[in-house]
């Protein structure tokens, strides 16, 4: 269960959150065309800060772009909501959700006057993938659910309904014993998880699935960015499941998931079946930039 904050930003102003509710006719929950962010913030020395924050707004404000949705709102007033929705909650570490979506009024596919209505929400929320997982790896599975082609839901936008192909995959993976699904693209390669972007390493060599068919992520490439810093060759290419099958380290990154190894997938171990030491070093520094001890890159922390 959520564990419930005091105050939702709704539209420029706070709500109680048990009073942040919407018309069960609201356009989005129809047909869902809306899009959202998932973001974190952390504990750092010395207060709170969100991470890689502006990059978020920026991805919001992309989707919403793509997805011909008018925000109405500037970038400078969705940040500025992020932070006060933190601090009016008082909340030293948590999740933040901010979701633009079409709101109540006519109905049909094509709508033209309903108002775009967006939220911020913040909670306190660990890991997506559980501490044990961040820990010893997690157990995957390919599923039998192809990830949506370039043409079909415009992977660029992290879009509401892109992500019923999401909750299939992952709904298949947990009916069948494992933690989490890897989805393949519409030719057969690996792809992304239903909320992960994914690495593996393979004789020295990292790799991740090159953005023609994924959600750009700002964890993924936050990932690509520390472990260069740590001299590690990492090259933006294809591979097959069976590529992954051999694998000497894999893992999936995203704000939700953050750094969590994978030792199985579809019952064949990775490597030695526990985290890897290139693995352990991109998470350790991941860990340490979130938290503000990686003086490297002091824009990626927006203080709240």
């Amino acid at each position: 269960m959520i564990q419930e904050a005091a105050k939702i930003w709704m539209d420029g102003a706070f709500v109680d959150w048990r009073e942040a509710k919407v018309h069960v006719l609201t356009h989005t929950l129809h047909y869902g065309l809306g899009v959202f962010e998932g973001i974190r913030c952390y504990e750092i020395n010395g207060g709170s800060a969100v991470f890689r924050l502006k990059e978020h707004v920026d991805r919001l404000f992309e989707s919403a772009h793509i997805m011909q949705m008018k925000i109405p709102f500037s970038q400078k007033e969705i940040t500025d909501g992020i932070l006060e929705t933190i601090r009016i909650n008082r909340l030293k570490e948590c999740y933040i959700r901010p979701i633009a979506f079409i709101g109540y009024g006519d109905m049909g596919l094509f709508v033209k006057d309903n108002p775009i209505n967006v939220a911020i929400a913040a909670w306190p929320w660990g890991t997506y993938l559980g501490e044990d997982g961040l820990k010893n790896g997690i157990r995957i599975m390919v599923s039998s659910y192809t990830r949506s082609h370039v043409n079909t839901i415009m992977t660029k936008a992290k879009a509401c309904g892109a992500y019923i192909n999401s909750q299939l995959a992952k709904r298949e993976a947990i009916q069948h014993g494992y933690n989490e699904a890897i989805l393949l693209d519409a030719e057969g390669y690996i792809s992304e998880g239903p909320g992960e972007n994914i690495f593996i390493v393979r004789k020295g060599i990292i790799k991740t699935t090159p953005l023609t068919s994924i959600l750009e992520g700002i964890t993924r490439d936050t990932a690509m960015v520390l472990g260069r810093e740590l001299g590690f060759d990492i090259r933006e290419e294809r591979f097959t499941r069976d590529e992954l099958y051999i694998a000497d380290e894999a893992f999936f990154v995203g704000t939700a998931a953050e750094v969590t190894p994978i030792r199985e997938v579809d019952g064949r171990t990775i490597g030695q079946g526990k985290p890897g030491p290139f693995t352990k070093k991109i998470q350790e520094s991941y860990f340490n930039a979130v938290h503000g001890k990686n003086n490297g890159h002091p824009d990626w922390l927006a203080k709240v």
